[in-house]
């Protein structure tokens, strides 16, 4: 099981540059965990593109599709208090934004005591260098 950034995500529910080497990673290992922001995320990054006019009406609809199907079977790290004691050390410890610490700490949750053994699927060069630092191995390379 491997955890998908939302900068992963996105190319999965649309097409981008991308998308091939995320398509790549998920027919590999289809399992799936997630940060409990991700969703929203997701949409938001859908919403700009739409208000851009990168996307039309259909495309928002079959990508919103593909999303609840993503979401209903990822695994979703939910908010806890241990949640927020892993961010709160990573906002002090790397250059994160909230969000990004809050994925990161999502993926700490998973990992346990053992980051070295939990793949970090993003395109977020800042959240791969943090994630790294952590022990965390990433994906696409």
């Amino acid at each position: 099981m491997k955890f998908w950034d939302t900068s992963a995500l996105v190319p999965l529910l649309i097409r981008e540059g991308t998308s091939d080497s995320v398509l790549r990673i998920i027919q590999e290992d289809p399992e799936m965990a997630v940060w409990w922001g991700t969703e929203t995320e997701c949409l938001s990054a859908l919403a700009r593109r739409e208000r851009e006019k990168q996307l039309n009406h259909r495309d928002i609809a079959a990508a919103e599709r593909d999303l609840n199907q993503i979401m209903a079977g990822a695994l979703e790290i939910l908010p806890s208090q241990e949640l927020r004691r892993h961010a709160r050390r990573l906002l002090m410890t790397h250059p994160l934004r909230a969000a990004d610490s809050l994925q990161l700490a999502a993926a700490m949750i998973l990992a346990g005591d053992q980051p070295s053994q939990v793949t970090i699927i993003t395109f977020d060069q800042n959240l791969v260098a943090c994630a790294q630092r952590e022990g965390f191995i990433t994906l696409p390379e």
